[in-house]
């Protein structure tokens, strides 16, 4: 019997991607937009005005329990008793989900609201396989919680200089609510759960809200002047912002210390036994995550062979920055290669040079390199 593939997903804003004129394409089994005409004309919108993504595909997860603070303490790389020392409820925090060995299942945000009371959202691919381990991993301690999926719900990030302004325009009940939000930290107010959050490298908000006000939050959005965006300038955009993509940078082979996510692995509880831990612990980097700017033209992509007087590496992203019209990418060093120099990226068989910088490349639409 032959297998016969799953149709795509649709979001709850699918409807108005198609009014809107948005090229749809299959990812990750949802149908999603990737451009709606320009996808450079959509980073500049995020960079210099605002524009808004549909997130939807992406899975929200509720946990609550006795054990949830105990749980995520044990599941996670970097550690939620941080959040509860912040003092602020919905404060967020980034992380990666590791394997025994190391290797990253996912990266994730997690928002504590109190010890019994957090939400996690995960990558739209891994979805599956994060909600299987994380329930697995219940189930071998005897974790005293909830996990519940919550795809009632729908997403939409809104980004760029002037996204609070343009969300309070369209949405003036969240503006009190949300005014003094902190970066990287969510209240929920009403039916909506805004977090000042994004994979954009600029300010704005992401909202979580019932799918069934999805169509008049767009609607909302779009007549306060907030440009739709597709999945093509959400990777220019976050590849400027020197923020990891899953699947790329990063996966199950790949521990991160050798993905420049060192930053996101607390060790400092020498008690907290963390998944993962002893394998990082024993092996550790072996390599660093830098930037690369093409000096020549060119198109810089995934997998290129990448030389560097301390030895050779390869890039794990690679595309053209519209803000700094360069082609640009991250790479995978030695971890003796350092940013400022001159490095050579073989491309179609030839080595072209480029410059070697510390990530970001840009961050608040301003240049960093």
């Amino acid at each position: 019997m032959n297998d016969i593939a799953s149709p795509p997903l649709h979001t709850p804003f699918h409807e108005a991607h198609l009014a809107a004129g948005a090229r749809m394409v299959d990812f990750a089994g949802w149908h999603m937009p990737i451009h709606y005409g320009s996808q450079i004309d959509e980073h500049h919108a995020v960079r210099r005005d605002a524009g808004m993504f549909d997130v939807s595909h992406m899975l929200a997860l509720d946990i609550e329990g006795a054990d949830s603070t105990v749980w995520l303490r044990a599941l996670l790389a970097n550690d939620v008793a941080r959040l509860a020392r912040a003092g602020v409820p919905g404060k967020a925090l980034y992380s990666c989900m590791l394997r025994e060995d190391g290797g990253v299942i996912d990266d994730l945000i997690v928002y504590r609201f109190d010890d019994e009371h957090y939400r996690i959202v995960v990558n739209a691919g891994t979805a599956a396989k994060d909600v299987d381990w994380m329930r697995k991993h219940i189930a071998s301690h005897a974790f005293k919680l909830s996990l519940t999926e919550r795809r009632d719900l729908a997403m939409i990030a809104v980004q760029g200089p002037k996204a609070r302004e343009k969300t309070w325009l369209a949405l003036p009940d969240l503006k009190a609510g949300s005014e003094t939000l902190p970066p990287f930290s969510g209240a929920q107010i009403g039916e909506i759960f805004i977090g000042r959050t994004g994979y954009t490298g600029e300010d704005g908000f992401e909202l979580t809200l019932p799918a069934t006000r999805a169509e008049a939050i767009w609607q909302a959005l779009l007549g306060a002047g907030v440009r739709p965006c597709g999945l093509g300038a959400r990777d220019t955009l976050r590849l400027e912002a020197g923020m990891n993509l899953y699947g790329q940078d990063m996966d199950e082979s790949v521990s991160p210390l050798d993905s420049g996510l060192a930053w996101t692995v607390d060790f400092s509880d020498p008690a907290r036994a963390f998944s993962g831990r002893a394998a990082l612990e024993a092996n550790p980097a072996t390599h660093k995550l830098l930037g690369i700017v093409l000096e020549e033209r060119g198109v810089l992509r995934a997998h290129m062979p990448v030389f560097t007087a301390a030895g050779a590496g390869e890039t794990t992203s690679g595309s053209f920055s519209p803000t700094l019209e360069k082609s640009i990418a991250f790479a995978r060093l030695p971890l003796e290669a350092n940013a400022g120099e001159k490095v050579e990226v073989e491309i179609r068989g030839k080595r072209l040079p480029a410059l070697s910088v510390k990530l970001p490349f840009v961050r608040n639409g301003k240049a960093l390199v």
